[in-house]
């Protein structure tokens, strides 16, 4: 029954409508048992199949809920959460509130009456008012401008809506597309808009569907008589009407509409690559990005995007690095906004050094170093005895070049010693630098292995990444001892490792583009040699086994079968072969003899890892055969397993898979 008076059942003179879920307030109607059922009028009005000129293939069905699992949805048009009734399409997927069906409605057949009774904001009183939300924030439901840009409709009416856009002509014939009228509707298949190349979700495009050609309002009503200017390229652009198809020279890939020419420079762009910075600061290289529309190559190499991996073409537009031999596809280097920032010259300060150079030889190397994390003076090697030891920066086996203290035992790689204090990586979420840090626990976020050598550390997140993963995922090509091809790092590749067997389930790994050779970010970083009590020598990591007679297939530590064709590591002067995992143990990547003092005992602990003599653990008893915590006092001969005391975070919760 429709109700005309201002009061309903609850005398409060608002409640809610069962159909849209919004306040109503009579008139309206109401259910004549006045079981609390009301309704707008115009929600009850509504037609329960909708034929929506802005979505002409199918027509849109009102139902009690969406057809989704939840119930719930969120609307195509103002992309407003609802779990109310709704305008549905089950082939487009599509979703409506009833007003935003019925309101869309009436602007496609240019009834307005809707909108009579609102209010209509000057873009110059709700800027100068300071409204910093309605300028930054609040786009119109339309061309998904921002509202106060222009005249529009006041927000309270429960529409973002510019005057303009609910005066649109419903059809328009259009230079771009001379083949057929376009037509206003929604964006349903999320096409991008053949002017600017960019995709958009929400609001009103113009488009073609025989064509599937889409252009937004606002390049809609550009001139066809355009000419751009921007300060990243000495001349301006003019727009070249033909509809033909193209390489971009900015970016390198293909177009096949609206375009953009540089007569004096014989170049054609897409629209949204005039804007292309010239110069970027990428996570992914230290120094910065230059862009270029072409590259000039005298020796005839062929140069991969140190992203993807894949050639790019220097006939186009790519991101090259001016100090060394890099190169990035434009999509590539651009596809992350978090990943770059714009800067305005190529000398901009780069990252403080870790060390500060004493002297140096006739060759210009450095051969004495100050090295910020430690306290002595660093020469370099050879070192006699210095091979016997491991990196305190990585913590992998001590080889070439490298710097040696001469008055106590450091070591650091080279390539450990000269990275810088501060420093992007790639694999990071945070967009700040990350700081290098030493002598604290932490478990890494790309191996997952518990360490105290150096890391780099986030400050935002809190975040830490070994050297080991830092170097090792530096863009490039990698080499790896037991494979002949370069390994590239593909982060996104799933497949089996070659080392140890199992799936990389969608975390990276280093693949040859020559074979189907592939390893997983831990096979990669395994030490290529390493030392246990089973043998007087130095066993070498191997990756297959020559012997055919079965019964050699074992490991000589936990004297379980080994699976020939997975890495082990071998001793072959005395014959001795061992799994990967008994090998190494749990916690590979602590420093022996390096203080703990993160427990509640009263003294110093040590890291040690006992080979004989296994003392009882003094929390659970049991004796401390892995790494455990040792009082520095001897007196003390206080001695707990590392699991027993350590952080929860810092126990390894996995196992080796060889």
């Amino acid at each position: 029954m429709l109700n005309q008076e201002q009061l309903i059942d609850n005398q409060g003179g608002v409640t809610d409508c069962s159909r849209c879920g919004e306040k109503v307030s009579a008139p309206c109607f109401y259910c004549a048992e006045h079981c609390g059922f009301y309704l707008h009028k115009v929600c009850a009005e509504g037609p329960l199949e909708l034929h929506h000129p802005f979505h002409l293939n199918h027509p849109l069905l009102l139902m009690q809920k969406s057809p989704h699992l939840s119930g719930a949805y969120f609307c195509t048009f103002c992309h407003e959460f609802g779990d109310k009734s709704v305008y549905h399409c089950s082939s487009c997927e599509l979703d409506f509130h009833i007003k935003c069906a019925l309101f869309t409605l009436n602007i496609a057949e240019n009834n307005l009456k809707e909108l009579e009774h609102v209010a209509l904001h000057d873009p110059l009183i709700s800027t100068e008012n300071g409204d910093k939300r309605l300028k930054d924030v609040s786009k119109c439901f339309g061309c998904w401008e921002p509202l106060a840009m222009y005249t529009h409709f006041s927000p309270d009416c429960g529409f973002n809506l510019h005057e303009k856009c609910a005066e649109l002509p419903f059809k328009l014939n259009h230079v771009y597309h001379r083949k057929h009228p376009l037509v206003l509707q929604f964006n349903s298949k999320r096409l991008s808009c053949k002017i600017c190349q960019v995709p958009r979700r929400r609001g009103f495009v113009y488009g073609c569907s025989p064509c599937k050609f889409v252009v937004h309002i606002e390049c809609a009503s550009q001139s066809s008589l355009q000419v751009i200017k921007n300060t990243n390229h000495e001349h301006p652009f003019t727009l070249f009407l033909r509809q033909v198809p193209f390489t971009c020279d900015a970016c390198g890939s293909e177009g096949n509409h609206v375009s953009y020419t540089c007569g004096t420079c014989n170049i054609i762009i897409h629209k949204n690559c005039i804007s292309l910075p010239r110069i970027i600061k990428s996570k992914w290289h230290d120094h910065p990005l230059i862009h270029t529309y072409f590259h000039h190559l005298e020796d005839f190499r062929v140069l991969d995007c140190l992203i993807c991996h894949d050639e790019v073409n220097t006939e186009h537009g790519s991101y090259y690095c001016s100090k060394c031999d890099v190169i990035f596809h434009v999509k590539c280097a651009m596809k992350d906004k978090d990943s770059y920032e714009i800067v305005e010259n190529e000398d901009e300060m780069p990252h403080e050094s870790s060390i500060s150079v004493i002297e140096r030889n006739d060759a210009g190397e450095a051969t004495k170093i100050k090295h910020f994390k430690h306290m002595h003076n660093l020469m370099l090697g050879p070192f006699v005895g210095g091979y016997e030891n491991s990196c305190n920066g990585c913590m992998l086996p001590i080889s070439d070049p490298f710097y040696y203290c001469s008055e106590c035992v450091f070591f650091l790689h080279k390539a450990c010693a000269e990275l810088t204090k501060m420093k992007n990586v790639w694999h990071h979420h945070c967009q700040e630098p990350l700081a290098l840090i030493s002598d604290k626990a932490f478990e890494c976020q790309e191996c997952w292995h518990i360490s105290n050598a150096f890391a780099y550390e986030c400050s935002g997140c809190e975040e830490n990444k070994c050297l080991r993963c830092v170097i090792v995922l530096t863009p490039g090509a990698r080499t790896c001892l037991k494979h002949v091809h370069p390994l590239y790092f593909y982060r996104d590749y799933e497949g089996q490792c070659n080392a140890c067997g199992d799936t990389t389930r969608r975390y990276g790994a280093f693949c040859c583009k020559d074979c189907n050779f592939v390893l997983d970010l831990g096979c990669f970083s395994l030490p290529i040699t390493a030392r246990h009590k089973c043998d007087e020598h130095l066993l070498s990591l191997t990756d297959n086994d020559d012997n055919s007679y079965s019964e050699s297939h074992h490991c000589d530590i936990c004297e379980e079968s080994r699976d020939p064709n997975r890495w082990f590591y071998h001793c072959t002067t005395c014959d001795t072969s061992a799994h990967v995992g008994c090998v190494l143990g749990s916690y590979p990547f602590l420093k022996l003899g390096s203080i703990y003092e993160e427990t509640n005992h009263p003294h110093p602990l040590i890291i040690v890892k006992k080979k004989y003599y296994y003392l009882d653990c003094n929390k659970c008893g049991k004796p401390c055969e892995d790494v455990a915590l040792e009082c520095s006092k001897l007196e003390c001969k206080y001695i707990v397993h590392w699991d027993c005391v350590a952080p929860y975070f810092l126990r390894q919760w996995w196992k080796w898979g060889m």
